[in-house]
């Protein structure tokens, strides 16, 4: 079964738009798990634009489906990660002034680095995820590291799914079996959408988990959080 990991960061903008605690984050966590996540995600960056590290210390104890960490491995955010102790952290390249995740890891290059950081996450007993791109040399990467799963990148794949879906999801299968292949679990996220999201599954129905954020939101504006939390599952249906 694939799981839906519910990313709340969007919900932590609009509460810091504002100030305050609306929207409370920590209720919105706990309503998404009782509406059917499987699991929750955040993303602390280092200016605390959207999720704080406030956040993360108080969201940690309350919840019970699994808990996702991602972000840049800077030594604040290693710190937080072995504080908490979440069931997952994935390790993401971000730079600070990105607006968003916007490439995978290179493996090969960070070989080291990554390997380092896999090595202390699995000492606080977290399971190590590597976001990556869509390509076989970058997800064999993760495996010699040590990860236990990689994250696809799945930009491209949303950018050109309605152009030529069959193309745009070539390059995806293709990574997956290879993430099979070396025993790696796998995720996905980035852009998946009830547009697209059924059809990644379908053809990759091994999917360990999706982490959706952004759309999940947009469309809970207009069919509220608990009908899309429902929608999103079907997807992963079969």
């Amino acid at each position: 079964m694939t799981k839906l990991s519910v990313n709340i960061n969007k919900v932590a903008t609009i509460r810091n738009a504002r100030g305050g605690n609306m929207p409370n984050v920590c209720q919105f966590a706990l309503d998404c798990e009782r509406f059917g996540a499987q699991g929750i995600t955040v993303h602390p960056r280092p200016d605390e634009r959207h999720i704080r590290y406030a956040d993360v210390r108080e969201i940690r104890p309350l919840l019970t489906e699994e808990f996702n960490i991602e972000g840049n491995p800077i030594p604040s955010f290693v710190d937080l990660v072995n504080e908490v102790r979440p069931n997952q952290v994935t390790l993401v390249p971000d730079a600070e002034n990105v607006i968003t995740s916007n490439a995978g890891w290179n493996t090969v290059a960070n070989y080291d680095f990554l390997k380092e950081m896999t090595a202390e996450f699995h000492r606080s007993g977290i399971r190590v995820s590597i976001f990556v791109d869509p390509e076989v040399d970058m997800v064999e990467g993760a495996a010699k590291v040590g990860a236990d799963r990689v994250e696809l990148y799945t930009e491209a794949f949303a950018a050109g799914y309605l152009s030529d879906r069959e193309a745009a999801i070539a390059k995806y299968v293709v990574a997956a079996n290879a993430a099979r292949g070396c025993g790696l679990g796998l995720n996905a996220g980035h852009d998946l959408s009830l547009q697209n999201l059924a059809f990644f599954h379908q053809q990759i129905p091994f999917v360990d988990e999706v982490s959706i954020g952004h759309a999940i939101i947009s469309d809970a504006l207009y069919l509220g959080i608990e009908e899309t939390i429902h929608r999103y599952r079907n997807c992963l249906i079969g």
